[in-house]
């Protein structure tokens, strides 16, 4: 129960409509897209402006009450899940495009604001915001920056910090600072890259100013089909060794397809074992040359179907498949566990196959679509929530891919972030002195640990009552763990 102190005290911050403390009302913001763990916070706030953030913030700092960030909730690593001892800050009425300047090709915004509507709007002028999530109809920016969101045009274009100049936000003591600038270079340390991705553990974004792209004059996608998906990951392999750098490059083994093909009829042969998405944008004659350079590599690679796009809905129906791939799972299965992580493009036909192994093992089916340019496998492990023990076994299956990630030489994550979905998992990737460096720039922020307490980064205690060990690289756990 929100103290009441603290509860008239915010009472005259925001409206009554805004201050929401009943169970009923809470609930639909117990979670985000990571369902498998729910808390109910003890208050949402839903401030209009960032004077109300501001003053909102120095009360809990004052009262020491958690506070946790909130966008639209699409996030898969249970960033945004609420704690019970806190108040729940949502940014959804921050949802302005404050301004674009077609001359600096950047565009000023609020963190509600829709990734897809920032294209729209910029489409007036010739340009559009590259970093493309699949959620890109409902995710917002503020949590594009808080989770270094990607895309299937990362490859080419970059990730959100690629294409982000400047971030405005507001401290857990209540002080609104900056980091970037509008500038393309800037004084001092770069804490524009600290900030972006950092979870909403240091400051609740206010204000985005992001990079536009001019809109490429041509775009022609390549579908090509493979009877084995080895074949598919050595095509990824000869186009980026080509020194090709595809718009996009995805790849979808035979579960993902016959999920998906149903579902939106993008044209995907139903009998192929893996397919891969390759685009090529830019001048109408660097696009010709590049399609048919990528067509005769995935002969060469032994493509048993190959397709390109004659038109811009023939296009847009080829990625509709890629981007439908979540829903599509909710088709046939009653829920889904999404994973993310990241690994080498070499080991792509190893890991793979061992995520197979692991699927027989557990006894779940497991759907690949994965960013196959850089390397972050999107892997969603079917199953039930109302049969005994499935949860369970899919929370370990999942533990058990992001392991495998961490010994292919990647990561545990691309771009869904940490949350507390892999918070054990950090243990395993990262020693016990690199988890006190990341501990020590939380503290400089956040002293008392208020903003999304819990999250992201472990501490050296969880990790030694876990008996974790770090074995990235074959190093060595440090002897020593001190309680923090």
């Amino acid at each position: 129960m929100l103290d009441p102190t603290l509860f008239a005290a915010l009472g005259e911050i925001l409206a009554p409509s805004a201050l929401i403390t009943t169970p009923e009302d809470t609930r639909p913001y117990e979670c985000d897209g990571l369902t498998l763990f729910r808390e109910q916070p003890l208050a949402v706030l839903l401030p209009d402006n960032e004077e109300q953030v501001v003053a909102i913030l120095r009360l809990c700092h004052a009262a020491r009450v958690p506070v946790v960030a909130r966008g639209a909730g699409t996030g898969l690593s249970g960033g945004a899940t609420p704690d019970k001892h806190g108040i729940l800050l949502s940014l959804a009425k921050f949802n302005r495009i404050l301004g674009i300047d077609p001359l600096s090709r950047s565009a000023v915004v609020q963190p509600g604001v829709r990734n897809l509507a920032i294209s729209e709007a910029a489409a007036l002028h010739g340009m559009f915001y590259a970093p493309d999530p699949s959620s890109q109809i409902a995710c917002t920016i503020g949590g594009n920056v808080a989770e270094n969101a990607g895309g299937v045009h990362c490859l080419k274009y970059g990730l959100t910090l690629h294409n982000v100049r400047r971030v405005r936000a507001v401290t857990i003591n209540g002080d609104v600072v900056e980091f970037g600038g509008e500038a393309l270079d800037h004084p001092g340390y770069d804490l524009l890259a600290l900030i972006t991705g950092s979870e909403g553990l240091l400051a609740v974004i206010t204000e985005v100013t992001v990079k536009l792209t001019p809109k490429p004059q041509s775009a022609r996608c390549v579908l090509a089909a493979f009877d084995d998906i080895s074949k598919a990951g050595d095509a990824v392999a000869a186009i980026i060794g080509e020194g090709i750098i595809p718009a996009g490059l995805e790849m979808m083994d035979k579960l993902t397809i016959s999920a998906v093909e149903p579902f939106v009829h993008a044209g995907y042969p139903l009998d192929a074992e893996a397919i891969l998405l390759c685009e090529s944008d830019g001048t109408t004659a660097e696009v010709a040359e590049e399609v048919d350079t990528v067509r005769s590599l995935l002969e060469r690679c032994g493509a048993t179907l190959i397709e390109i796009s004659q038109s811009e809905m023939q296009r847009l129906k080829f990625w509709s498949g890629r981007k439908a791939a979540f829903p599509a799972a909710g088709r046939v299965s009653p829920d889904y566990y999404c994973m993310d992580g990241t690994i080498p493009r070499r080991s792509l036909a190893p890991v793979l196959k061992r995520i197979g192994e692991l699927s027989k093992e557990y006894g779940l089916r497991c759907m690949n679509v994965f960013h196959a340019g850089d390397g972050n496998l999107h892997p969603l492990i079917l199953f039930d929530a109302n049969c005994a023990g499935d949860a369970e076994k899919t929370i370990a299956f999942g533990g058990k891919i992001l392991e495998l990630c961490i010994e292919a030489g990647g990561t545990i994550t691309g771009e869904h972030g940490v949350g507390i979905e892999k918070i054990n998992e950090m243990c395993v990737q990262f020693a016990p002195l690199e988890l006190e460096r990341f501990h020590a720039i939380k503290r400089a922020f956040d002293p008392e640990g208020l903003l999304n307490p819990g999250k992201a980064v472990p501490t050296l205690h969880r990790c030694a009552e876990m008996g974790r060990m770090h074995v990235h690289r074959g190093q060595l756990p440090h002897p020593e763990l001190p309680r923090f």
